[in-house]
């Protein structure tokens, strides 16, 4: 074999490493969410939140792209989705509560949330494995989008095109579950016979 040739790139962690960089990077996510959220809390739409929410939601796929090129492990397969949730989640119960959205699509959003990760855990226990969806990963993008868009000082007073975004999101978490659902029933009815 000529050495020359590229082989398949090696792993540089294994499943139960810790310090690894997308594990340092969803950290990072969550340092910089809190205050973020605080600071929406305070401030609302303001230049200073939409550049840190940009930097904290951007850094989503640079973080599964460094999992997936050095090797994805246990606690980063527990820490990412902490994170994703903790941001959508965070923003969505942060806008509402300052009457910027209503109540009604953060209860969504996070009742999703709730459903899908008790199906997971459900499933699991049966040896049924349900890993995130193209769906759900474009149904991330969107929710991060939308929480941007309230906050963006250009759109910021724009209602009608935020009661749009944010109805259009719901739209789709809920789309999003229904297919996580509909992909695990087909498995879940193959362990049942």
């Amino acid at each position: 074999m000529d050495a020359s040739v590229p082989t398949a790139r090696t792993r540089r962690f294994d499943q139960t490493a810790l310090a690894t960089p997308a594990n340092f990077l969803t950290i990072a996510r969550i340092l910089v969410g809190v205050p973020t959220l605080l600071l929406v809390a305070k401030d609302g739409s303001s230049w200073l939140a939409v550049a840190l929410w940009f930097v904290i939601t951007s850094t989503d796929s640079l973080d599964g792209f460094l999992a997936r090129r050095d090797g994805a492990t246990r606690s980063g397969a527990f820490l990412d989705p902490v994170a994703d949730k903790l941001l959508v989640i965070g923003g969505f119960a942060v806008l509402a509560a300052r009457s910027d959205i209503a109540w009604w699509p953060a209860a969504v959003v996070a009742g999703r949330e709730v459903f899908v990760s008790t199906y997971r855990v459900l499933a699991g226990r049966r040896g049924i494995s349900l890993p995130a969806r193209s769906l759900g990963k474009y149904k991330a993008f969107f929710q991060y989008l939308a929480v941007g868009a309230v906050l963006l000082p250009w759109t910021a007073n724009d209602v009608g095109l935020q009661e749009t975004v944010i109805g259009l999101v719901v739209a789709f978490t809920v789309v999003s579950a229904i297919d996580i659902v509909h992909h695990g029933w087909h498995d879940w009815q193959r362990v049942d016979q």
